[in-house]
């Protein structure tokens, strides 16, 4: 063959190339996906498989954005202006009753939620028991807030001897750590971790985890647009197996997981950010019953049960919803991998 015909061929297979690069990245699904929260350590879940080219891999182009809180990140998935979210699932119950939303959960990524009342133990807060005759700053957009009517029940708290200071979120945990106020309503991701920082010695902060006090409810999950999960089943799945790999690698080696937040946040620091990491999935996400059915399901029973909590502090405006109104397991990885590891 002469140089000609050699040099000929070469340019054929590099425009050869260059089509079938083309048609892989046209084939990649575009996922726009909202978090509920700025980039902290618990989005790093997120973060990890995106920088490790996982979603990719999927064939899916997925842009992460923040949000300021559920109630945002659910609003942006049922516009359609964002195909996925992390979102309270509880709050997505509500808003769901409220007025019918195209949006279902698909994955329960805090098995146990992190809300919390959290006090202080100088100020007689060691038990639920110990708010009667106390204050109690809730904001009233605050999602453990909006249990306080669950734990109230769980727990016999006379509600009329507690006083309920309405404060705003940027000054609840200041107030707080300050003694203007007995105890607050919060998660511990946030509260917890920000008291420490601001100087409350530890062995001062009573954590009262509302799982750990009756609330059977589940947490933050994974949630998806009804109209882009119908055109879009494989995208839905393959973001799942990409998430479920990157979180199985940030469960062994949480300090990794940390560095795409860093990497995105800076004026976030890596031992709070790894310690609220850390603290998200000892709590929130590795529990007993993730650890006998893996990453993700819920329990239909369990389920029933906090369905039947939130009608305590909610009145169903069309009944009480069945589970399947709320959440589709069918795009979920098979148990065998979703199992803890």
């Amino acid at each position: 063959m002469s140089a000609h015909h050699r040099s000929w061929w070469a340019l054929v297979a590099l425009l050869l190339a260059g089509i079938l690069s083309t048609g892989n990245a046209a084939a990649e699904t575009p996922v726009k996906f909202t978090l509920d929260s700025r980039f902290d350590g618990p989005s790093g879940l997120f973060l990890l498989p995106l920088d490790k080219g996982f979603y990719k891999t999927e064939g899916l182009d997925v842009s992460i954005d923040t949000a300021t809180d559920s109630l945002e990140s659910i609003h942006r998935v049922a516009s359609g202006g964002y195909d996925m979210a992390l979102g309270d699932i509880n709050l997505l119950i509500k808003l769901r009753d409220a007025s019918p939303i195209p949006v279902k959960a698909v994955f329960v990524l805090y098995n146990r939620p992190p809300y919390a009342v959290i006090g202080r133990k100088s100020r007689g807060i060691t038990t639920p028991k110990d708010l009667e005759g106390k204050t109690l700053g809730a904001p009233t957009t605050d999602t453990a807030f909006a249990e306080w009517p669950i734990f109230v029940q769980a727990n016999k708290i006379d509600a009329a001897k507690v006083t309920l200071e309405n404060v705003s979120l940027p000054v609840r945990d200041p107030m707080l750590a300050a003694g203007q106020i007995d105890a607050i309503t919060g998660s511990t991701l946030s509260s917890y971790i920000d008291l420490k920082d601001k100087g409350v010695p530890v062995e001062d902060i009573a954590v009262l985890l509302m799982a750990d006090y009756g609330v059977t409810l589940y947490g933050e999950a994974i949630l998806v647009n009804s109209k882009f999960a119908a055109e879009h089943p494989d995208a839905v799945s393959g973001f799942l197996r990409a998430f479920m790999k990157g979180l199985k690698e940030a469960v062994r080696q949480p300090s990794i997981a940390v560095e795409p937040v860093l990497k995105r946040n800076s004026t976030a620091r890596k031992n709070i950010e790894l310690e609220r990491l850390t603290m998200a999935i000892k709590e929130n996400i590795v529990t007993p019953e993730v650890k006998t059915n893996g990453y993700g399901n819920i329990d239909e029973d369990r389920f029933a049960r906090a369905i039947d909590q939130i009608a305590l502090a909610h009145k169903f405006k069309s009944g009480k919803p069945k589970s399947g109104d709320i959440f589709d397991p069918s795009f979920l990885p098979p148990t065998t991998g979703r199992k803890v590891n």
